[in-house]
């Protein structure tokens, strides 16, 4: 299986490996606009199985060092237009299941994209397992494209506890972690 990782730095990317795929590797930059344009790029190029986001998140209700992969991704910015008819959710689940993929794990989780990173739980709603800025972006263009997508996270942050310090405490911790994690995949 060719596997697309896709990553918003270097600095969550590490020295990583899925035992029996083929893994491409393309850094898109942070924010929404970036994201889009360089998974646009990469899936035009590569042409994957499966494009997996990796990176880390802050969280309001899961503990710091968690990781969850996550098949749903919520807009936040957009869903204040949602009235007027504008998406602002994309579900992945059927692409995952049809592929037969993470079928021993939990892949429901919510991921609440927006273009600002978020420092308190007033500002980032309550929609979502966890908060980045390049997730949504990322999965409408793969939806668009016709590709499965996802997202697995590393919890580095709880928003509203001085995020931002946290989140550069974390960085190392998180590579490392998603490491591991993914060298245990079997897909």
């Amino acid at each position: 299986m060719k596997i697309l990782i896709t990553y918003a730095l270097e600095a969550e990317k590490g020295n990583i490996r899925i035992p029996g795929c083929t893994l491409v590797f393309y850094c898109t930059g942070i924010g929404k606009v970036s994201t889009a344009i360089n998974t646009y790029e990469a899936l035009l190029n590569e042409k994957p199985d499966l494009v997996m986001n990796i990176g880390t998140a802050g969280t309001l209700s899961h503990q710091v060092g968690e990781i969850l992969i996550c098949s749903h991704f919520f807009d936040r910015d957009l869903v204040k237009i949602s009235n007027l008819g504008v998406n602002c959710h994309l579900n992945f689940e059927q692409e995952l299941d049809s592929l037969g993929l993470f079928k021993d794990f939990q892949t429901k989780y919510v991921v609440s994209t927006g273009d600002t990173f978020q420092t308190s739980q007033e500002e980032s709603g309550t929609e979502g397992d966890v908060f980045d800025m390049e997730s949504y972006a990322a999965a409408q263009t793969c939806k668009k494209l016709g590709f499965p997508y996802v997202s697995v996270k590393y919890v580095t942050d709880v928003i509203g506890q001085n995020s931002i310090k946290h989140w550069e405490d974390k960085l190392q911790e998180a590579r490392e972690g998603l490491i591991r994690f993914l060298y245990g995949l079997h897909l």
